[in-house]
């Protein structure tokens, strides 16, 4: 790897999971227009991304990134290092939620047809599925806030600072 950029697994985590993510957010929202077509695909993607995060979370504290640029203050780190680690954790906690709220119902939860994923002990009456059923919706919203925040800053670093920050990424 380069110093100046990210590895080409980071990379390429990056951006599978961004497109993976931003499918599963249109699908959560656009739900009610089909739901037999959308939601297995929707809950199928939400497993995969939450085994991804689990991959990515151990690449990650495996593998150093790239050093911040010199121009960048240590505020701008503190923010962004803050806004990192609150996606992780949406990444992690978005489809753990969702996979346990489709456990309290009576349909399989099927990875895109090839198996039943195993299901949470957990009814529709059980208080963690209302739990989950509420934090998978508030989550998603946070997560498309700072997935806002975060396109929003990529671009102002690459199009006013030309400070190189976006060019970590693209390889």
């Amino acid at each position: 790897m380069e110093s100046g950029q990210y590895s080409r697994v980071a990379r390429w985590l990056h951006w599978g999971m961004a497109l993976l993510i931003i499918g599963n957010l249109a699908g959560g929202l656009l739900h009610d227009i089909a739901p037999q077509q959308i939601m297995p695909l929707h809950k199928a993607n939400g497993i995969l991304l939450l085994a991804l995060a689990i991959v990515r979370i151990g690449w990650r504290l495996t593998h150093k990134g790239p050093d911040w640029p010199d121009s960048l203050s240590a505020g701008a780190r503190r923010l962004s290092s803050l806004t990192h680690a609150m996606l992780y954790g949406l990444m992690v906690l978005i489809p753990l939620s969702g996979w346990i709220m489709s456990s309290a119902s009576d349909r399989p939860i099927s990875f895109f047809g090839l198996f039943d994923v195993p299901k949470f002990a957990v009814t529709k009456e059980d208080l963690i599925a209302g739990i989950s059923h509420e934090g998978h919706e508030i989550l998603a919203f946070m997560m498309i806030a700072l997935l806002v925040l975060h396109i929003a800053a990529a671009l102002r670093h690459h199009f006013i600072l030309k400070d190189g920050i976006m060019a970590r990424m693209l390889g």
